[in-house]
């Protein structure tokens, strides 16, 4: 360690990686532009249907990040999925496509599979939250014994999406049979988007102070580091680069700084071309942020 460094623990800094080619190349992609940690799809986030991992698969994708020294990779759900979903064969379906990405997590020893709680779509939030622990409640049943969590990430509120506060999170925890399994996910530019002030010192430590309240601080598993291309309070789910957008560097400053979050993955989500050279940059000042 260099004279002067800090000896605290910063949280791992990453980004979200693509898995063409291979669920193995995002791990590559992740070490071509310093990412401690990656998030990946474990499939097509557009199609519901997609082919079973060969055993070479997983296992090259084991082997890899051990190698390369990635210290944790996360997933993110398909987009597709609706966990709230009024509609029963909708739900149904959303339920079986979440059961494969659990199982494909365990597959590759990923821990947390990081998801949207679901939308009510005109059913209320209520109803919402209800259908939302039952299907949580059905993929935890087909998956006794593994060691992958799901994940809930708070989202922006946009439309009918549940899970945009604190509050409405901990309604899903409390509903949910085994909630001792559950995690959460807190992403910077939903939170901002959903009404959390993160900008001020104040608006920081009131923010925390309510989630450790309603979910508690030891559940946080997982962040997504995004700017909002919207202004506070906007209910819009629309990432910016780091410090170019409404919220600004402090924000980020704070979370980096913070040694409740020491140790915990932060990733990226943040527009890039297929050169990934806006990760770097994204990377490099959310790094030059921690004192």
């Amino acid at each position: 360690m260099a004279t002067g460094e800090s000896s605290r623990t910063r949280p791992l800094l990453g980004a979200h990686m693509s898995i063409g080619g291979g669920v193995g190349e995002a791990l590559l992609r992740g070490q071509s532009v310093g990412c401690e940690c990656i998030q990946i799809f474990t499939k097509s986030s557009r199609q519901w249907a997609s082919k079973p991992y060969a055993e070479e698969e997983v296992k090259t994708f084991r082997e890899r990040q051990a190698e390369i020294g990635i210290a944790i990779v996360v997933a993110h759900d398909s987009y597709l999925l609706n966990l709230g979903a009024p509609d029963e064969r909708l739900r149904k379906r959303s339920v079986g496509g979440f059961i494969d990405e659990l199982e494909r997590c365990e597959m590759l020893g990923i821990p947390n599979l990081i998801a949207h709680p679901g939308s009510h779509v005109g059913s209320g939030e209520e109803t919402g939250i209800k259908t939302i622990a039952r299907s949580i409640d059905e993929a935890h049943a087909a998956c006794p014994g593994y060691k992958v969590r799901v994940t809930l990430e708070l989202t922006a509120g946009q439309g009918t999406n549940l899970g945009c506060s604190f509050g409405q999170m901990r309604q899903i925890f409390d509903r949910v049979k085994r909630n001792e399994l559950l995690r959460l996910c807190f992403d910077t530019e939903h939170a901002f988007a959903a009404g959390y002030d993160l900008r001020t010192d104040e608006g920081y430590e009131q923010t925390f102070g309510e989630l450790a309240e309603a979910i508690g601080i030891d559940l946080l598993a997982a962040f997504h580091l995004n700017d909002s291309k919207k202004p506070f309070k906007s209910r819009v789910d629309r990432h910016e680069h780091i410090g170019k957008g409404h919220m600004g560097l402090e924000p980020f400053r704070r979370l980096l700084n913070d040694p409740r979050f020491g140790g915990l993955p932060m990733c990226l989500e943040t527009p890039k071309g297929p050169d990934l050279k806006e990760d770097v940059e994204n990377l490099t000042t959310l790094r030059d942020l921690f004192a």
